[in-house]
């Protein structure tokens, strides 16, 4: 008897038990594909290349079911000026991004690391970052981040030449 019974058990927790669900890679592609994107959509700004500006951005975005970005947050930021070129990359991306099944909407969270890559014998180089290190204003979130059922995506590189 406590055999059946103990049999009958495990049948119901089996049962009731439900794996975790899979899904793709919310970029079409992957995330090499991903990554290559972003690293060929970002068109950094004249504005970047002077100030020899470096730093983190942060944003929350909203797809829909055919993979139309349909707003964009910005959490974080070290400058304003980093944010218009990856602005303008997020929004090329439309159609491009999977969402789970059962969902009609699905936020992501991406961030993004833009650097220069330094030349050889520069010293200028380094007063300049400093400049603009020193003079630059961080954009943040002061309100509560709502992260219910978001998806933190992986750290997208981005680095560009000085001229």
């Amino acid at each position: 008897m406590k055999k059946i019974l103990l049999i009958i058990t495990i049948l119901f927790i089996t049962v009731c038990c439900k794996a975790q669900e899979t899904i793709p890679f919310p970029f079409q592609g992957g995330v090499n594909v991903m990554n290559r994107f972003f690293k060929d959509s970002v068109q950094v700004t004249n504005d970047i290349i002077q100030k020899k500006a470096s730093g983190v951005v942060i944003f929350k975005f909203t797809a829909d079911l055919s993979g139309v970005i349909k707003k964009i947050i910005i959490y974080y930021a070290d400058d304003y000026s980093l944010t218009p070129p990856l602005i303008e990359a997020l929004k090329k991306s439309n159609h491009k991004w999977v969402i789970p099944d059962h969902e009609k909407l699905h936020d992501f969270i991406i961030q993004f690391s833009i650097n220069f890559n330094p030349p050889a014998n520069d010293r200028g180089v380094a007063a300049d970052f400093y400049k603009f290190y020193s003079q630059r204003r961080p954009i943040l979130s002061t309100n509560q981040v709502p992260l219910d059922d978001a998806t933190l995506l992986p750290t997208v590189a981005v680095s560009y030449d000085l001229q």
